[in-house]
């Protein structure tokens, strides 16, 4: 019994040393075509040199699967199977969401409202969507009497860098017009980031990074709004001094009381007087009544409370489907997701602030 636990031990060790020099080689040639941009000829020079000499290893390990060399073969087709029944069934339910969101129309159809109650409190709506209004919001609204008076569209996505910076940790959209209070965020992780933080930090980076947001969205619109007055204005001016008809002289209150002095001056431009502005609309933008109202607005709904809305979709595959599909997506998939860690246990979100609503995705 000894003897044969030792044969197996030793087939597993020679096939997973080989099998992990093998995949050292393929990496070690990708980075040295994409990252250290080497010569082809040099490139392809080591994986021919270095991959025979492994394949000779390779082939001696296959020569004992009948003494024991089957069994890590048999683990490694169980952990393929898993992670490709996985990324089938996820890829499958991403384009069920993209293919059934909500129209922006259909949006605007039901009004700022949203065709119920606006309570006061920030909805966290978790999803895979980037862009575009998930579907589980349409099962919201039916199943809900009310919803929260501000809304945000969280999807978690993971960057190849190590470490993402606290201040550009979420990236904001704002979804439809203004009264609606409806914002898309993507919060990015890197790979070294530790997802388990506490949900109060969480949501006090989230509202900080919103208001920002708001902030930095209404300079933009007073920075805009500025430079197409400074526009116009140089339109008529140059108008005025190409000898056009002056008119009935009413041309003259359009022009401001600084132009005529700068105007004078030598080598002054549009684009100095464009630069000389730019503080004037970043004063402006914090006097917006509009911004002094989406800030009341989203701090009254941050000390209403938080609530995270969790879409428990069960994912089935259609009547048309091939039985190899129903069999992975119906049963396979479906036994994996049941038995997933799931992202309220990730973000420790009390059970008390979180809100679910089932949904059936037909892929």
């Amino acid at each position: 019994m000894v003897g044969i636990l030792n044969a197996i031990h030793a087939q597993l060790a020679g096939i997973a040393e080989v099998g992990v020099m093998i995949v050292s080689t393929t990496l070690v040639t990708l980075v040295m075509l994409l990252i250290w941009q080497t010569n082809l000829f040099l490139a392809l020079c080591f994986p021919l040199v270095f991959g025979s000499v492994e394949l000779i290893y390779m082939s001696a390990v296959l020569s004992k699967i009948k003494e024991g060399g089957w069994l890590p073969l048999v683990f490694a087709s169980c952990f393929l199977s898993v992670m490709y029944i996985w990324n089938y069934g996820s890829v499958l339910k991403y384009q069920s969401e993209v293919r059934e969101k909500i129209s922006m129309d259909f949006m605007l159809e039901l009004g700022s409202t949203l065709g119920t109650v606006r309570v006061p409190g920030i909805g966290l709506l978790y999803n895979e969507l980037v862009y575009g209004i998930p579907s589980i919001l349409g099962q919201y609204l039916l199943s809900l009497p009310a919803i929260h008076s501000t809304i945000v569209f969280v999807c978690i996505k993971y960057v190849p860098v190590p470490v993402v910076p606290q201040e550009e940790r979420f990236l904001f959209r704002r979804v439809c017009p203004k009264d609606y209070h409806m914002f898309r965020c993507v919060a990015r992780y890197g790979y070294k980031d530790v997802r388990k933080e506490d949900h109060h930090a969480f949501e006090q980076l989230l509202v900080e990074s919103l208001e920002k947001f708001l902030r930095r969205e209404a300079q933009d619109l007073a920075l805009e709004s500025n430079l197409n007055e400074l526009d116009m204005d140089s339109v008529s001016v140059t108008s005025k001094d190409s000898g056009a008809p002056a008119g009935d002289g009413t041309e003259d209150l359009r022009i401001p009381l600084m132009h005529d002095q700068r105007s004078g001056e030598p080598g002054t431009s549009a684009s100095e007087e464009a630069s000389s502005a730019l503080p004037s609309s970043v004063m402006s933008s914090e006097e917006d009544p509009s911004l002094e109202y989406e800030l009341a607005a989203l701090k009254e709904a941050k000390d209403s409370g938080f609530t995270y809305l969790l879409a428990h979709g069960d994912v089935r595959a259609k009547k048309n489907s091939f039985f190899l599909k129903k069999l992975v997506i119906n049963y396979f998939y479906t036994f994996l997701r049941r038995n997933c860690r799931g992202g309220a246990a990730t973000m420790r979100v009390p059970h008390m602030n979180i809100l679910q609503v089932g949904m059936t995705y037909m892929v």
